[in-house]
């Protein structure tokens, strides 16, 4: 992957004496990669606002350009703490991807699986998760959550595993965050 098509505002950063742009801070929908972006004089711009960030100069109705990459120790309180509901807006936009993940994902080593990386996820689910894909592949993470009792919402899993991505620059395994 080169560079994120589209992200979800974060924070909007008031204009304030000596600032010369107009800058907010996001996360993108693919890769959860983190950015200071620059938005175009007169357009509104909203928390949560899903912004296309590509290539294409022509589709940047709202977004000027992308200033900078950032860390989340760069992103402001505010921004930092919009993240989980961001996060999980791209998830339940693209569940397709986050299913998959349930239904193909396999052993990393003889004593781990690949399913215990999601935070909270134990042994006794992850079995549990194996044993109902194998009968038939998940359909939905509702599908997931009707059919695993233990595994109550799936997509929480998910964006928790995302958010220590994020968080930690020094994980050893990324299975959602383009490093």
């Amino acid at each position: 992957m080169d560079m994120e098509e589209y992200a979800y505002i974060l924070d909007i950063v008031p204009l304030t004496r000596g600032r010369k742009e107009n800058v907010c801070y996001a996360v993108g929908d693919q890769d959860f990669k983190l950015f200071e972006l620059v938005y175009k004089n007169g357009v509104v711009v909203n928390f949560e606002d899903r912004v296309y960030i590509g290539k294409e100069a022509s589709q940047r109705t709202v977004i000027d350009h992308v200033k900078r990459r950032i860390g989340f120790e760069d992103l402001s309180a505010t921004a930092q703490s919009e993240l989980e509901y961001a996060v999980s807006l791209a998830v339940q936009a693209d569940e397709a991807r986050f299913v998959n993940f349930f239904n193909v994902a396999g052993p990393i080593s003889i004593k781990k699986h690949l399913l215990e990386e999601l935070p909270g996820l134990g042994k006794k689910s992850m079995e549990a998760i194996i044993a109902e894909r194998e009968k038939e592949s998940f359909k939905s993470l509702s599908d997931i959550a009707s059919r695993v009792p233990s595994v109550k919402n799936p997509e929480k899993l998910i964006v928790a595993r995302i958010l220590l991505e994020i968080k930690d620059p020094e994980r050893k395994r990324y299975l959602f965050v383009e490093r």
